[in-house]
């Protein structure tokens, strides 16, 4: 059977001018800014007058680990919006903007697939409103601020062997992980080591999806501590008279974009924290404008529930006082199948017996994420190659772990294939949700470092050396103890090994850095081996992605 391919969807998308998008949603047109025909920001003064109104129900979509197999949560994610508008809601989908990295490198973009996807989809996964290319330069300029202020005479006496702010690009690139920067002679400054991350690992896009205005904005870039003098003093941003151009710079970036579904329904797509390196969703200021104008948001987080639903409910709902009303796990029989130990290339072959045994990582999604309080149902994204036996037994076993699961067609049938999994949503949410956040504030931090590896990932204990429990214990002594954990760790796996599928217990999580993000408000725990700034795989996308003779994208998705 012969698919058209994402992009060849996305290209008969009968798409309606933006304007008509924001009627939608009662955005007056002086208030749209618009980026061409299809594409616009939300002006920060409509974000004000919004104020004083009722809040609509908040939807997370989540998922399992993910694997080579592909689970479809952005997919779900609007599809799911879709859905809701189909059956007589008015819904609005929230979702992240793409990372050029690993659009070009193997993981390909974020505008959801098949019938269930948002437009413009090319602009959306390659330069759209720019918002990247200016959070880039505002992290950059403040890198040149720092190297440029100990250049001058260091009246702050920073000392260069604690300069803890790296430089940052929109591309994987593991040549600049590690460099020296200065090299050259007296003029170019003072030699040292530093090294690049990826613009979707930076305190920037951080704050800038964490804050509530551009007064917020400018308060958290101003607190990021750059540096520490010899007596180890912080050096904030502030001291370098950096947050004020930062924040011009930022400024457009700052307010949401809007663009729409192939069914035609408002969506927000802003920010795009990576969820395995950061907190891994999209802006609290476009979630927050969403849930003033519609009666369902649907939003999703980064990749499976253990990074992304409890980064979404411990930082993000808990930093911006969200309540979730419910939330969606999604599945598919083909990844239950991988977590069953079956090859991919085997993956189109009827294996009830692996789909059994691959549902435990499923189950342990489940239950951490009903730990928070929040009505739980599971969405089985559906493939041609699906039989009625591995439904049936994905069915069976969430029905033993207390849930529901329903097959959702979305990918094929857009919004028709999704009205059952809507009415589900829509009763869940009306009923009753008792949302709390895994651990109080007070908690010391390597004990909430401890909770999360125990209660989420089921892991026995976490291993940290003793330099970085005293530097826990020293920003605690400052006034950062209150800030939540950002684990950053593999996604394929509950553990810090990303080859170990399933639902493993009796391991433990060896904690190797923390940093401390005090602009954006948490504390990073790398664990395990992560990269801040990803390389590119060995075929990477970029080699097939070009113009064709039309002058359209190809090999894009």
């Amino acid at each position: 059977m012969a698919f058209k391919t994402d992009i060849e969807i996305a290209r008969e998308a009968k798409k309606k001018p933006i304007m008509e998008i924001g009627a939608k949603l009662g955005i007056p047109s002086e208030h749209l800014l618009p980026y061409g025909h299809d594409k616009a920001k939300v002006s920060q003064e409509f974000i004000k007058s919004l104020a004083g109104r009722p809040d609509g129900k908040l939807i997370l979509v989540t998922a399992i680990n993910p694997t080579p197999a592909g689970e479809g949560k952005t997919t779900t994610t609007v599809g799911l919006g879709d859905g809701l508008n189909r059956i007589g809601k008015k819904a609005v989908v929230c979702i992240r903007e793409a990372s050029l990295g690993p659009n070009f490198g193997m993981k390909g973009g974020a505008a959801g697939g098949g019938y269930s996807q948002v437009v413009p989809m090319e602009e959306m996964n390659l330069h759209f409103t720019g918002d990247f290319h200016a959070i880039t330069s505002a992290h950059n300029l403040l890198s040149a601020m720092i190297d440029n202020h100990i250049y001058w005479g260091n009246d702050l006496d920073i000392d260069e062997r604690r300069i803890v702010w790296r430089r940052v690009m929109d591309m994987n690139d593991r040549a600049l992980r590690d460099i020296v920067v200065s090299l050259g002679g007296v003029s170019n400054g003072f030699p040292r080591q530093t090294g690049f991350d990826i613009t979707v690992a930076s305190e920037v896009m951080a704050i800038l999806c964490l804050s509530n205005d551009l007064e917020d904005l400018q308060k958290r870039l101003g607190d990021i501590v750059v540096a520490y003098t010899r007596g180890k003093a912080p050096i904030f941003a502030r001291d370098i008279k950096a947050d004020g151009a930062m924040t011009v710079l930022l400024k457009d970036a700052m307010q949401p974009n809007i663009v729409q579904t192939l069914e035609n329904n408002p969506a927000f797509v802003h920010g795009g924290p990576f969820a395995n390196i950061a907190h891994g969703c999209n802006s609290v200021i476009a979630t927050k404008t969403a849930l003033k104008l519609g009666e369902y948001v649907v939003t999703e987080a980064g990749f499976g529930a253990d990074l992304g639903a409890e980064k979404f409910f411990d930082i993000k709902c808990r930093k911006a006082g969200l309540k979730p009303s419910a939330a969606v796990i999604v599945a598919t029989v083909r990844a239950m199948k991988m977590n069953g130990g079956v090859a991919k290339a085997d993956l189109g072959t009827e294996n009830v017996d692996a789909v059994k045994k691959g549902c435990p990582n499923l189950g342990r999604h489940i239950g951490n994420v009903k730990g928070f309080g929040v009505p739980v149902v599971v969405a089985i994204n559906h493939f041609f190659s699906d039989t009625d036996a591995e439904i049936a037994a994905v069915k069976a076993y969430v029905a033993e772990q207390g849930a529901e699961a329903i097959l959702c067609k979305h990918w094929a049938l857009g919004s028709a294939g999704i009205e059952e999994l809507a009415h589900k949503v829509v009763q869940m949410a009306e009923g009753p949700s008792n949302f709390a956040p895994l651990y109080p504030d007070d908690m010391s931090l390597f004990k909430k470092l401890e909770t999360i590896a125990k209660r989420i990932y089921h892991a026995d204990e976490v291993i940290a050396d003793k330099s970085i429990r005293d530097q826990l214990k020293t920003w605690e002594a400052a006034g950062y103890g209150h800030l939540p954990i950002c684990v950053a760790k593999t996604q394929y796996s509950f553990t810090t090994d990303p080859t170990v599928r399933g639902a493993p217990t009796g391991h433990s999580v060896p904690c190797r850095e923390v940093r401390l993000s005090a602009g954006a408000g948490f504390i990073v725990a790398i664990c395990g081996e992560i990269m801040t700034m990803p390389g590119l795989p060995r075929v990477p996308s970029a080699e097939v992605i070009r113009l064709n003779d039309e002058g359209n994208v190809e090999g894009l998705f």
